[in-house]
């Protein structure tokens, strides 16, 4: 039976690069990871006050709650994640002692159209991950700089990041299997 892997990603751009880099890279995943993509463009900002009563918010934290693992895709923002990435983390989270992420192992791949990859944002979303208690994979770290020449036309990961993304998904698929306990899901 696959893993269940909820992807966040971090744009809101229909055309995202991010977006591209990551629906080309899962193609190169063990088959025992199965992705859905979990949309937060619809979440509206966080507000204690309507925490319990909005159905995209519900739909988004029923979601998460369903998913094994979650594999988080980044562009970065001034040096951090965007915030509608802040917003879906802090809803999932909510209410309090009622968070989605915890114990879910994660991963993090980090893009920019420059060279730095998204250093800052893969390094702020994994501290917040770490507070979330997501067991989050430590190596291969996925900066994706330059991520605009990332995908092909045909919509495939480059040849020379091929071997890349496959390791990183094997690294992956390893980590979720170490702590996602089967038994506990099947009682669920």
């Amino acid at each position: 039976m696959p893993y269940k892997v909820a992807i966040i990603v971090g744009s809101l751009r229909k055309d995202s690069f991010t977006r591209k880099v990551v629906n080309a890279a899962i193609k190169l995943a063990p088959s025992n990871l199965k992705f859905e993509t979990v949309e937060i463009g619809n979440l509206p900002l966080f507000n204690q006050d309507t925490e319990a009563g909005d159905a995209a918010v519900k739909t988004f934290r029923d979601k998460i709650g369903a998913a094994d693992a979650v594999l988080f895709a980044t562009p970065e923002h001034n040096r951090s994640v965007p915030s509608a990435l802040k917003n879906a983390l802090d809803w999932g989270s909510r209410p309090w002692g009622q968070s989605k992420w915890g114990g879910k192992p994660a991963a993090v791949i980090s893009t920019s159209i420059g060279n730095i990859a998204g250093f800052g944002a893969n390094h702020h979303l994994r501290q917040m991950l770490a507070f979330l208690n997501m067991p989050t994979l430590g190596q291969p770290e996925a900066y994706i700089a330059s991520a605009q020449n990332a995908v092909d036309d045909k919509g495939e990961i480059v040849e020379a990041s091929k071997e890349f993304f496959t390791g990183f998904f094997q690294a992956f698929a390893n980590l979720v299997s170490r702590n996602v306990d089967r038994t506990a899901v099947a009682a669920e």
